[in-house]
């Protein structure tokens, strides 16, 4: 940063490249987004929280920061190779901008590539109408974002759906228990909601939850 900041105050930084640099910055968010696992881990944890049925609570902002930290949890090994194949080697000039843009696609790539259902990277081609090669790596960004998006949000809805079980069972346990007691003007769920959180305290949902997304990633 204080070499980026030398470099614009002594007018050492082409406009190409200055314009560069604000469009990547621009496209961060989209590419954190799109292009790691925070999307499917955003998702699973706010399945959870309405499984349990508390709302508000971890608010949006604390849910968003634990989605983006576990991203950079996952994603940090992607992050290293990038640092040392592109970032560094363009910082010393050994590469130029072109070929560190194109060094910084390929961790990711491959990050995306494992973890995308095979059925839905075809479907993709398919539908873009791409020359099938042998090596998926040779795919554009245009066919294996999307492929991997999709399967990112298939993943975290059926994760969801298993969420949602074990706190299901206990509405319904709740429930029959509050109709045959003749308390049916008593909400069931201000009642089964302590017993939901003290399930999850109890097997430590937390961390099972948090271990769960990590280890599913390959």
């Amino acid at each position: 940063m204080n070499d980026l900041l030398t470099q614009l105050n002594g007018g050492n930084v082409p406009t190409l490249e200055l314009l560069f640099m604000l469009t990547l910055a621009a496209l961060l968010p989209s590419i954190v987004i799109m292009m790691t696992s925070f999307t499917r881990t955003i998702v699973i944890l706010s399945f959870a929280r309405n499984a349990m049925g508390v709302q508000q609570s971890p608010p949006n902002m604390v849910m968003v920061g634990i989605a983006m930290f576990l991203t950079l949890y996952i994603m940090s090994p992607v992050i290293e190779r990038i640092n040392q194949e592109a970032y560094q080697p363009y910082l010393r000039e050994e590469i130029s901008q072109q070929e560190a843009v194109e060094r910084m696609v390929v961790p990711l790539k491959e990050f995306m590539l494992r973890n995308t259902r095979q059925d839905t990277l075809d479907n993709f081609i398919r539908m873009s109408k791409t020359q099938i090669v042998e090596n998926p790596e040779e795919y554009p960004l245009t066919v294996v974002v999307p492929a991997f998006m999709t399967t990112e949000l298939k993943k975290g809805l059926m994760a969801g759906f298993l969420i949602y079980l074990p706190f299901l069972l206990v509405d319904i346990i709740v429930s029959t228990t509050l109709m045959s007691m003749g308390m049916v003007m008593l909400p069931p769920a201000m009642v089964s909601l302590p017993f939901k959180l003290l399930l999850f305290v109890t097997v430590d949902g937390w961390e099972l939850l948090f271990s769960s997304i990590v280890q599913n990633y390959r």
